[in-house]
């Protein structure tokens, strides 16, 4: 896809010296959307808004918590949504992102499958699950990793939405050399998949 930087696979950093910089992950979602930081989860759940007041009150959200951000990761938008969530979603992704262009904020772009990557090592940790239950299955993975590997606590409502954003969080600050642990190549090829930018935060790399 392409965004308003130009963008661009890289591999990862070994391990950097100094301040660990301040990177934001976001599962962008239009009921519940996953924001978090390197100690942090949470979801951001809209108080009965819909159409453009909703999209706002998102915007606005996420803009007041990534003011201070070196790096944001950012999951693509979701191809399997369907009917008019396509559309609503792609919008909310796009003013998400000019937001980030606006003020300056690197940003890079996840495939939504690099999470379960980094999370599991496996595109597919499911599928030797019922076909109707692997979804839950994989995001219950993903939060257990969150919280019994990265340690960072994700409960209540949203709280696979919030855990979504923790593994993007985490891999961006692997990708600029300050993992939050060490995980084997199996799981940090995840970070091939997605597309980095080339405007790196000063503080990185």
């Amino acid at each position: 896809m392409t965004t308003l930087f130009q963008l661009t696979e890289a591999p990862a950093a070994t391990t950097a010296a100094g301040p660990r910089p301040l990177v934001i992950g976001i599962d962008a979602s239009l009921n519940s959307l996953g924001i978090a930081g390197a100690d942090w989860a949470d979801a951001i759940r809209h108080p009965g808004l819909t159409g453009h007041a909703r999209v706002e009150y998102l915007r606005r959200e996420v803009a007041d918590r990534v003011k201070a951000a070196d790096l944001v990761v950012i999951e693509d938008i979701a191809r399997g949504a369907k009917g008019s969530a396509v559309h609503q979603l792609a919008g909310l992704w796009w003013v998400l992102t000019t937001e980030l262009h606006r003020r300056g904020i690197p940003f890079a772009v996840a495939n939504p499958q690099s999470r379960y990557i980094y999370a599991t090592g496996a595109a597919n940790p499911a599928r030797e699950h019922p076909r109707d239950k692997r979804a839950r299955i994989c995001k219950g993975m993903v939060c257990s990793f969150v919280v019994e590997t990265l340690g960072i606590w994700c409960e209540g409502p949203g709280k696979y939405d919030a855990a979504d954003a923790a593994v993007f969080a985490a891999m961006g600050l692997d990708w600029l050399g300050y993992p939050l642990v060490v995980l084997p190549d199996t799981h940090r090829r995840a970070l091939d998949g997605v597309q980095w930018p080339e405007n790196l935060p000063a503080v990185a790399r």
